[in-house]
Order: C-alpha cells, then sequence, then structure tokens
C-alpha cells in the first residue's frame, strides 16, 4: 500500500510525523502509567521517550530543510543565499544531539535505579504496570516494522536511527514486562519480600543495557561533522579516477571525499600534461559529465566538484 491515510509510506517527513505522534502517545501514557503504578521504570520510559520525541521533531525539521534545498522548492530565497552550501550539516549534528541526550537521560535513570536499590526500593502495583507493558511493547514492534519496510525505499538516517529507537524502546518495555510478571508471580510466596527491589533493579537492567547503543550513533555523527573519509567511497571515487586518468592520458589526480549525513561530498582534481592539446569546453564537461555518471549516488545529495588543471598546486 503506497499511501495510508494523509501520508506516504515513501515520503520520509510522513513517517517520521507518524513515528512523532505515536511516541507522544506512548511517553504520556507511560507517564500516567508510571504515577498510577508507582514505578520510576515507567516514568524512565515515558520521559525518554518524550527527549526521543523532541528529537525526532527537530529531526523531522531538518529533513525538510534538507528536502526543500536539494529539489529547490519552499526554501525562502534569504535561507538560500545564506546557507549556500546546503542543510546537509545539520543532520549529522541532530543525530549527534539526539543520542548524547538519550545517553544522558539513561545515565541519570541508571543512578536513581541504584540509589533506589540501596534504599531498600519501594512499592509497585504491578496490575497498571503489567498492562502498560504489554501495550507498549505491541505498538513499538509495531512501528519499527513499519518504519523498516519503509525505509527500504526511504535509505534515510533519520529513519534508521528512528527504527533504533523504537525497537530500543520495545527491549526496555520487553524487559519492565519480564521483571513485573516476575514480582506479580512471587507476590504471596516466600520471595514476596523482595517485590520492593523489583522495579529499581528492572531499571538498572535496562539502563546498563542501552546506553552503549547511542554510542554507535554519536561516534558517527562525529565522524561526520570532523569530515572523516568513508573508506567505501574514497575506495569508489579513486576506481573511477583512475579509469579516466587511464583513459584521457592525465597524470594524476587527487580525490578529497567525506560524507555529512545523507550528503556526499567529492572533489577530484585532475593533473593534465601541460603539452596536452587543447579541448573545447564542452569536451571538458563531457568528460564531467562522464565522471559524475561513473561515481553515481543520488546526484540531489552530491557535492561534486571536477577540475581539470595543469598546476599541481590546484591539485594538492
Amino acid at each position: 500500500m503506497e499511501r495510508l491515510r494523509f501520508f506516504s509510506t515513501s515520503d520520509e517527513s510522513s513517517v517520521l510525523t507518524l513515528s512523532i505522534a505515536t511516541t507522544l502517545v506512548i511517553a504520556l501514557i507511560g507517564i500516567l502509567f508510571g504515577l498510577i503504578s508507582g514505578s520510576f521504570s515507567i516514568v524512565f520510559d515515558g520521559v525518554y521517550s518524550l527527549v526521543d520525541a523532541s528529537m525526532s521533531a527537530l529531526a523531522l525539521a531538518v529533513v525538510r530543510l534538507i528536502t526543500s534545498y536539494a529539489v529547490n522548492v519552499d526554501l525562502p530565497r534569504k535561507w538560500r543565499e545564506r546557507f549556500t552550501m546546503g542543510f546537509w550539516h545539520l543532520e549529522p549534528m541532530v543525530l549527534g544531539l539526539n543520542s548524547t541526550l538519550l545517553v544522558g537521560v539513561a545515565v541519570y535513570a541508571l543512578i536513581n535505579g541504584v540509589t533506589n536499590l540501596l534504599s531498600g526500593g519501594h512499592e509497585l502495583r504491578f496490575g497498571p504496570a503489567l498492562v502498560y507493558a504489554v501495550l507498549t511493547v505491541s505498538a513499538c514492534v509495531a512501528m519499527a516494522v513499519f518504519e523498516s519496510r519503509a525505509n527500504r525505499r526511504i535509505h534515510s538516517d533519520f529513519v534508521r536511527l528512528d527504527i533504533k529507537s523504537w525497537i530500543m524502546s520495545a527491549g526496555i518495555t520487553a524487559a519492565l514486562l519480564i521483571a513485573f510478571s516476575v514480582g506479580y508471580a512471587i507476590q504471596g510466596t516466600a520471595w514476596e519480600h523482595l517485590t520492593p527491589y523489583v522495579d529499581p533493579a528492572a531499571l538498572v537492567v535496562v539502563c546498563a543495557v542501552i546506553i552503549p547503543i547511542p554510542l554507535a550513533e554519536i561516534r558517527q555523527a562525529l565522524m561526520d561533522v570532523l569530515l572523516v573519509a568513508p573508506a567505501d567511497l574514497k575506495q569508489h571515487v579513486d576506481a573511477v579516477a583512475k579509469r579516466f586518468v587511464e583513459r584521457y592520458a592525465f597524470e594524476y589526480y587527487r580525490a578529497y571525499v567525506a560524507k555529512v549525513g545523507r550528503s556526499r561530498e567529492i572533489e577530484l582534481y585532475f593533473v593534465v600534461p601541460p603539452d596536452m592539446p587543447p579541448k573545447r569546453i564542452a569536451e571538458w564537461d563531457a568528460i564531467r559529465d562522464e565522471i559524475g555518471r561513473a561515481i553515481g549516488g543520488d546526484e540531489s545529495h552530491r557535492w561534486l566538484t571536477i577540475m581539470f588543471t595543469s598546476d599541481p598546486e590546484w591539485a594538492e
């Protein structure tokens, strides 16, 4: 099904909008059920979802800016004049901020969970807690599956991160569901004295597991911000450039590449022999077109510069 009510499964903004709305609903339900059941771990789950939703809203704004610039529509002239290099640089910044905030929330909750454990735990109403856990796991799994299918067409880093967030949320709540089920089962048994520790122990375990997950996103965002050349992109561009050096008898080339969010920044300098017979501008442009087609990729998110010179200083 290409369209589902008011949004398209092939549109990044529509998918993120649905995700934000669903996350907000789950967050509010989580905080409400957490207060009713007396569960700090459920309240944490709700707060975690609120942070995630706020970052997803920011990501959605960035997506619209990037898309507007790429397709040359719906962007004020003043913005286009001030951001002549586009808005791709905002993507890794938002991804890094999102992941950093999620780590910060989880670390804070981990400290509170440990403190609660050391102070003897607290009583918990298992009925509302179990209802919340079942409903939330179902919703998180459904959203993760839906976005995974949609991203097969979209190929968005933001949607990919959002899928990870839904999987993380499902894992968090599934762990809570198991803990609450165990706590509910041991009521009225010889192990009932352990029930006050169920909620803080679950919180500690969940936080310890999820804290490392956003660290990979922080690392990737830093690599993008620092313009670290992706090895696969560099190898591909080198292979293309070498073919053209051999085909047109250039002396050598220099390639400079970087990945900035969804964009690919590529600069190619071909050093030609000083005594090479002159070519018309149209002929050089035709060679550029050949190189561009050989490099490939999404042209709307590719910044490609190709220069021919006989002066090596321009290439270094």
